[in-house]
């Protein structure tokens, strides 16, 4: 699976660990209000038409 790191601050981080402290949840599990927007954005581009005009990358030396 995947996985995405954020980095917080320290006073974020101490807000989201009391915060997560006092819901009993973990602070690294998506809520469901999150995860229902995957895909709902239907004009959003595709990582394929985003990288449509970067060009080619450059020739690798082989190690």
């Amino acid at each position: 699976m995947s996985q995405i790191t954020v980095y917080l601050d320290k006073e974020t981080e101490e807000k989201l660990q009391s915060l997560t402290e006092s819901l009993d949840i973990s602070p690294s599990e998506w809520p469901e209000s999150v995860i229902s927007l995957a895909g709902i954005w239907a004009d959003f581009p595709t990582a394929e038409a985003i990288r449509a005009n970067l060009g080619a990358d450059a020739a690798q030396k082989a190690i």
